[in-house]
């Protein structure tokens, strides 16, 4: 047998991401307001495509939007709206020009708006600081614990005690209890409050109030100061009823991305067109047309998807979130006829307007929880729901533990472990039963 290089032919069939399909997949996953600046992009790019006329008012009218769940998106706001303010760090040099720093503490200050962390705090020593600018550190203190006074109030401080002093300091509420208090800030995340009241030297009711006014407060000074304008959520689907007391699924008509091929400008440009030309303008057409088909396809399928979703969690509309059904992507994407990918992608960052409020479609996607001796298996949302519904039931005389809130689910039919119970109480963000029971001392 001969060894040696040599050259050969081979067919082979191979699957090829194109452009097109590429930008399908990402038209598929993004909301209709983030679909509008792909389009955008395209209609830049190609002169033969134009926004259709807006589709009118929906059939039926939409349900009233409620507080929403899960996640936000950004939408341009209604003309007389405020803007937002402008960005945090030219605020505050604005604020470091008005200020009778000299050339030296100005840079300083220059230096340290650069350090601020996205929650406005200094974590940078200012001895570092100092050695960096070649400076002393007395200097770079006396410079931070000024700017600690700018608006907002809080920046620039090296912890959350720190900041909150400066707040209540501007308030003239910063006495010897108080400050005690805040020094011992560790001692009221494990609500310990009777240990709080022996140190601060205050009885129940000061105690009470002093608690009260911190929470008032802003712990994230930098995080409220670049909020900006309110964020509002616009859905990109609506759920809305009809006469026979049904629903239907529909795209938000006034978000929802359509475009048109203007056929004018096709016909009478083909026609003044030289022959080297006609190429160029034959692929803009194909990619016009291709798009339109692709938009017709994506608000196609994202319906097909919404309305099995809404389907399978009918309990939901009719009786709240206790109500939800454990729900896959295999589940919907068998349904439709469609692949789990695909399914995944038409419901990521897709919010839905329901008669029960504005959810994210993910939301209806929920693990199961199994049922006792071969009853029905039980949505992870609801035996949270109904963790939730039993702890807000409790009495200051009758916790319940972890133990306890297993047994109650397992009158109910829902086989679940204390562990489980444990991380869904946490996710809930609720203090385990001793420290529900230090906070319901306190407040009797």
């Amino acid at each position: 047998m001969t060894i040696g290089p040599k050259l050969a032919l081979r067919q082979a069939q191979s699957l090829v991401m194109t452009p097109q399909l590429r930008q399908a997949i990402l038209l598929l996953q993004l909301s209709n307001l983030d679909t509008w600046s792909v389009i955008e992009q395209e209609m830049e790019r190609n002169p033969l495509l134009e926004p259709a006329e807006p589709s009118g008012a929906p059939r039926h009218p939409a349900p009233s939007p409620a507080p929403t769940r899960h996640g936000s998106a950004r939408y341009d706001p209604p003309d007389g709206m405020a803007g937002p303010p402008p960005p945090l760090h030219e605020r505050l040099a604005e604020q470091v020009r008005l200020s009778p720093f000299d050339a030296g503490e100005r840079q300083i200050a220059a230096h340290l708006i650069t350090l601020l962390d996205a929650d406005g705090r200094m974590t940078t020593p200012s001895a570092d600081i100092a050695r960096v600018l070649g400076t002393d550190t007395t200097r770079v203190e006396r410079v931070r614990l000024a700017m600690m006074q700018f608006e907002p109030t809080g920046l620039f401080a090296h912890d959350l005690g720190e900041c909150l002093a400066a707040q209540l300091r501007e308030r003239n509420r910063l006495d010897p209890a108080m400050a005690m208090l805040l020094r011992h800030l560790d001692l009221l995340a494990r609500r310990d409050l009777r240990r709080l009241q022996t140190l601060c030297g205050v009885d129940q009711d000061d105690l009470a109030a002093m608690i009260t006014e911190i929470r008032a407060l802003s712990p994230r000074p930098a995080l409220d100061a670049m909020a900006g304008a309110p964020c509002i959520i616009v859905p990109d689907v609506l759920m809305l009823p009809t006469p026979d007391h049904d629903w239907i699924i529909e795209l938000n008509p006034d978000t929802m991305p359509r475009v048109i091929v203007n056929s004018a400008l096709t016909t009478g440009t083909t026609l003044r067109l030289r022959d080297a030309d006609r190429p160029f303008m034959t692929e803009r057409l194909a990619s016009a047309n291709w798009l339109v088909r692709a938009l017709q396809q994506r608000a196609e399928t994202i319906i097909r998807v919404a309305t099995a979703i809404m389907r399978r969690q009918s309990g939901f509309l009719a009786h709240g979130v206790g109500h939800l059904r454990p729900l896959v992507l295999r589940d919907i994407a068998e349904a439709v006829g469609l692949h789990e990918s695909t399914v995944s992608r038409v419901t990521a960052n897709k919010y839905i307007a329901t008669p029960r409020g504005l959810f994210e479609l993910k939301y209806f996607f929920t693990t199961a929880i199994p049922g006792r001796t071969g009853g029905s298996d039980h949505s992870a949302e609801a035996v949270r729901h109904r963790i939730k519904l039993l702890i807000s039931q409790e009495s200051r005389h009758e916790i319940l533990s972890d133990d306890a809130i297993v047994n109650e689910l397992i009158k109910e039919g829902i086989d679940i472990s204390r562990r489980t119970v444990a991380k869904y109480r946490d996710a809930l963000r609720i203090p385990n039963s001793v420290q529900r029971k230090r906070e319901k001392a306190f407040e009797a």
